[in-house]
């Protein structure tokens, strides 16, 4: 397919070498929806992301006025030698959105605003202006939770041991262990007996030590020795400090420690005044149909559109079908089950990246590119059919569409397909196909091999003997269920998006049997500074090895500390600020990216420097060490298909594949265990899935129970147990649909699951 079938110059690249690409050349057709291919690691995002989306955006900006480029993100010019016929691209990514619970569903694709503008002109009872009507806002949300709909306060039955003194570590909460400086503020403040456990506390005592003020406190470090009068302390109450270090910030400033302290030492209650409503009074008698804004939000979307619907007349008839228009976006894609006050930061990075989507499928701009990251993440076969239909729309508007993607239904609708391989890593970063979906299936790829390959369900399946037994399952949208997870077997909980699958594998277990192990889809360490040595834990004994051998300091061949080169400060680049201009990165012209200083590359072990040895891959490492410690880390890494990565590669250019099969290697031998893990599959090619599922059933070989909630059928059909939820997304769901073998599955004409995964069976044969 070239430029000639749509009018349109392709996508011209010259020499690319991002990460691992090997300098090629390509065409990339406009106007087309085009997927790129192959296994994890390959090079996809390299091209899409690392190259085409940097430098659209990076020659995009330049055209801007300098003043404005200062304040704008910052993109330098990818490794390649020529890159033309570039348009505008829109990036629409997986990445989930903050931790702030004041984002939602409605904030997040502009519905709310509109919805806050209907209140305000046509409502009854109107509380003032748009404004009014909003949580986030002084003028509309609840005095005493502050919009929250929730209320936090320390729990001082957690805070504190009443058994002990001060001196024996009766406060729990961590800073404020012995011999800290907290500590020190009331061991020292002359106000209390340090060796008198506090259930003896006066009330007097008690009044002072928590809410007291104004003394001044000599601190002292661990030598006795006063720090000088400018680390006097003013005496601040133990609850009211607590209350103003933790519970006056908000949840997106703060560091996972502060979290912690937050879920392990707090109470959260309904907020009584709004009662979780997170509006003030005034705002919630405000009426529109009989219903207030915060009734309107909590309902279904599904549900929502109907109700607009029949309001839509008059002078509001005009904002409220913008509004309908809006939502029935939503529910094309598939999340009619949500509702517009769900937090932001409960969505999957699938349901995050299908409402992105949102925002562009209203837009009027043509001749744009827009680029997808796996967007069948986290969708039901049936919704990836509502995707293809979504992507083909943009594409039919003049634009063109870019997707990164594993999904065999999403690669069939190509117009084209490039297909990045043939391996991983180093083994991979070249063109190995370009052209039709029909063309693919007879390619000697990896891809087209595994298109081949007969979809072959489980005939012989596990026999479980024993059961875990959960019931009284209301989480969510679960209705009152009753489930037996057999032990010892692999069990896939399917459905359509939001039938309930992840509140009964990852809430209702984990809850009423909290010994499971939840191997979650968070990613691993995304620090420029952390890389699989130091993830996998072998990072230190290498120093050691290094230290021993030159007869020097293990902190010497770390470039975090005394090892890191002087001018890079460890990083192995340098970023130089060029005022209204965009900064320029370069590779560290002293180390040369090797991010040591000469004293620590001078040191050897066994004829390698300390940057040599972080060049070996894993594979190459295996060979390189004989100490059993490290090799049987790096030998956990190579079973999981990891053994390509380089021991220094920085974990934040790892795939999400990549990134799943680094947390599964540290349980490979573990044994008994339970373990549940959300979406496994999740940005694997298919012959990477045939390596996951070896991996699955060498835990349950080894006597674990593993569960998994999934949609892809290369992992559903090779199950030895299905629980299948639904049968709709929402409301609509929440019921148990079938339980049993895969085969029973096919028969279930009540599931989507079962009607799509024969389908499936029977393209293949």
């Amino acid at each position: 397919m070239t430029a000639q079938n749509n009018g349109q110059a392709p996508i011209l690249i010259r020499g690319a070498r991002e990460n691992n690409l090997k300098k090629i050349n390509m065409e990339i057709p406009r106007g087309k929806v085009v997927v790129f291919a192959g296994v994890s690691g390959s090079g996809k995002s390299s091209i899409v992301f690392d190259t085409i989306a940097s430098e659209s955006m990076r020659q995009l900006y330049e055209t801007f006025p300098l003043y404005v480029r200062n304040r704008m993100p910052r993109y330098r010019a990818p490794k390649a030698d020529e890159i033309q016929n570039l348009t505008t691209a829109i990036v629409v990514d997986q990445k989930t959105f903050s931790g702030d619970v004041r984002s939602t569903v409605g904030t997040m694709t502009d519905i709310s605003p509109m919805l806050r503008l209907l209140f305000s002109r046509f409502s009854d009872n109107p509380a003032g202006t748009s404004n009014a009507y909003s949580f986030n806002d002084p003028e509309g949300m609840c005095p005493v939770c502050s919009g929250l709909g929730k209320t936090m306060q320390f729990n001082l039955d957690k805070v504190l041991d009443y058994e002990k003194s001060l001196n024996e570590g009766a406060i729990r909460v961590p800073g404020f262990h012995v011999d800290s400086w907290q500590w020190q503020m009331y061991v020292r403040s002359g106000r209390f007996d340090n060796d008198k456990p506090l259930k003896d506390f006066t009330e007097e005592e008690w009044d002072y030590f928590l809410h007291g003020a104004g003394q001044i406190v000599d601190i002292k470090n661990m030598t006795g020795h006063v720090w000088g009068d400018s680390y006097k302390l003013t005496f601040e109450g133990l609850a009211d400090r607590l209350d103003r270090l933790f519970l006056q910030k908000q949840q997106k400033t703060m560091s996972k420690s502060v979290q912690n302290i937050l879920q392990n030492f707090t109470d959260q209650n309904i907020c009584s005044e709004c009662g979780g409503r997170r509006l003030n009074q005034k705002a919630l008698q405000s009426l529109i149909g009989g219903k207030n804004i915060w009734e309107y939000g909590q309902m279904e979307i599904s549900d929502l559109i109907p109700e607009l619907s029949s309001l839509a007349e008059g002078h509001a008839e005009a904002l409220i079908r913008k509004i309908v228009r809006e939502l029935k976006y939503i529910e094309e894609i598939g999340l009619g089950y949500l509702n517009l006050n769900r937090t932001s930061s409960t969505l999957s990075g699938g349901e995050a990246q299908r409402l992105k989507i949102v925002r562009h499928l209203g837009s009027g701009l043509t001749g744009m590119t827009y680029i997808f990251d796996e967007p069948s993440i986290g969708l039901h076969p049936r919704d990836i059919d509502r995707l293809r239909r979504l992507m083909k729309q943009l594409r039919d508007r003049g634009n063109t569409v870019l997707v990164v993607e594993h999904d065999r239904d999403i690669i069939r609708a190509a117009d084209e397909v490039i297909e990045v391989g043939p391996g991983a890593g180093r083994r991979g970063g070249t063109l190995v196909y370009q052209g039709t979906f029909d063309g693919l299936t007879k390619a000697d790829t990896p891809t087209g091999k595994w298109l081949r390959e007969p979809l072959i369900i489980n005939g012989r399946p596990r026999v479980p003997e024993e059961w875990i037994t959960l019931t009284g399952c209301r989480l969510n949208n679960l209705k009152n269920l009753t489930v037996r997870i057999p032990r010892g077997v692999l069990t896939a909980i399917t459905g359509v998006a939001g039938s309930g699958k992840s509140s009964l594998a990852c809430g209702e277990l984990l809850r009423q049997y909290p010994e499971t192990i939840h191997i979650s889809q968070s990613p691993v360490g995304t620090n420029i500074r952390s890389n699989p040595a130091s993830y996998v834990g072998i990072m230190n004994e290498i120093r050691r090895l290094f230290a021993k051998e030159n007869n020097t300091t293990p902190s010497l061949y770390s470039y975090n500390a005394k090892g890191a080169c002087p001018v890079c400060k460890g990083k192995g680049f340098v970023v130089t600020e060029m005022a209204y201009m965009d900064p320029v990165t370069v590779e560290c012209e002293v180390c040369g990216g090797l991010r040591y200083n000469e004293e620590a590359l001078a040191g050897r072990y066994r004829g390698k420097t300390i940057a040599e040895v972080l060049d070996l891959t894993v594979a190459e490492a295996l060979e390189f060490f004989d100490q059993a410690k490290i090799r049987s880390k790096l030998a956990a890494l190579q079973e999981v298909g990891l053994d390509y990565l380089t021991l220094g590669q920085p974990t934040s250019t790892m795939s999400g594949g990549e990134c799943q099969r680094i947390k599964l290697a540290a349980h490979l031998r573990s044994r008994n265990g339970v373990y549940v893990m959300d979406e496994p599959a999740v940005g694997l090619h298919g012959q990477d899935i045939k390596l996951l599922l070896n991996l699955l059933n060498r835990l349950v070989e080894n006597g674990n129970t593993v569960v998994i909630v999934e949609h892809k059928y290369d992992l559903i059909s090779k199950a030895d147990w299905i629980i299948d939820l639904g049968p709709g997304g929402g409301k609509h769901g929440g019921c148990v649909l079938y339980e049993g073998p895969v085969a029973g599955l096919l028969e279930q004409r009540s599931s989507y699951t079962g009607q799509y995964l024969r389908r499936a069976v029977q393209k293949k044969e």
